[in-house]
């Protein structure tokens, strides 16, 4: 693991509010906004930018825990810059805050862990799980 960042160093990542995003389940459409778990897969992606920086080949991030607080929607078509924090790295565990923006407003806030874990290390935690269910 390269260890590249310090406490408060910035990544950024833009969305465009698209219906893939939108607020749905089976039984259809809820609200033509910015679901929250489309928030969080796209808060996710942009604390793992750090992560692609600092991962080695033979490495992989892996998430731990999402806090999501929504504040206010973002209709369809919106865009919404996302801004991630480091708050600390311990070991090979990276936490970050987020934030989310449409211009002003603030659509979402929270925060976000990850852990860098050797692929081989990985591939039997995950081969374990297929092999007891």
């Amino acid at each position: 693991m390269r260890n590249l960042f310090s406490p408060g160093d910035e990544k950024q990542y833009q969305h465009e509010v698209t219906v893939s995003d939108i607020a749905s389940f089976k039984e259809g459409m809820v609200h033509a906004v910015y679901a929250t778990f489309a928030l969080g897969r796209d808060a996710e992606w942009c604390c793992r930018l750090f992560v692609l920086d600092m991962k080695e080949a033979d490495e992989e991030g892996v998430g731990t825990f999402l806090t999501i607080h929504h504040h206010a929607p973002a209709l369809l078509g919106a865009t919404v810059l996302f801004t991630a924090r480091v708050k600390s790295i311990t070991g090979n565990e990276l936490i970050c805050t987020y934030e989310a923006k449409q211009g002003d407003r603030i659509i979402a806030t929270g925060e976000q862990g990850q852990k860098l874990l050797k692929k081989e290390k990985l591939e039997r935690i995950f081969n374990q799980l297929v092999k007891h269910g």
